[in-house]
């Protein structure tokens, strides 16, 4: 089994940035695809960036291409979200994601692991 916990977020002015975290235990991560996912009050969980388990592969949803950066350090079992130029569109809870393969998805239903989410809420 795989446990990950997200850290990180916090309050931030509308075109800051901040780093979200997500560390893994139990496993390393190297055979698993990983990925971040929001959810704000009233959404539905939508996709935010991908990353597969090589880290040599990312994607992103197109509201924060540009914006936002994806990484992972396998040999250290994190992967972290650096945001930039941040919009209180952002505000949400964010959620890390690990499901067992090679390849990231954008859809939520794909990944086994789940942490419990960081809050990230951007002020105007």
């Amino acid at each position: 089994q795989v446990h990950l916990e997200e850290s990180g977020g916090g309050s931030v002015q509308a075109g800051g940035s901040l780093r979200l975290f997500c560390a893994a235990s139990g496993h390393t991560l190297n055979n698993y695809a990983m990925a971040w996912f929001r959810q704000a009050p009233g959404k539905e969980r939508e996709f935010v960036a991908g990353i597969n388990w090589r880290g040599d592969s990312t994607g992103y949803a197109d509201s924060v291409r540009g914006r936002f950066s994806l990484a992972r350090d396998n040999s250290k079992n994190t992967m972290y979200l650096q945001m930039n130029s941040l919009k209180p569109d952002d505000t949400a809870v964010y959620f890390c994601a690990a499901r067992n393969s090679p390849f990231y998805d954008a859809l939520p239903n794909a990944y086994t692991y789940w942490g419990q989410g960081t809050q990230l809420t951007v002020s105007s």
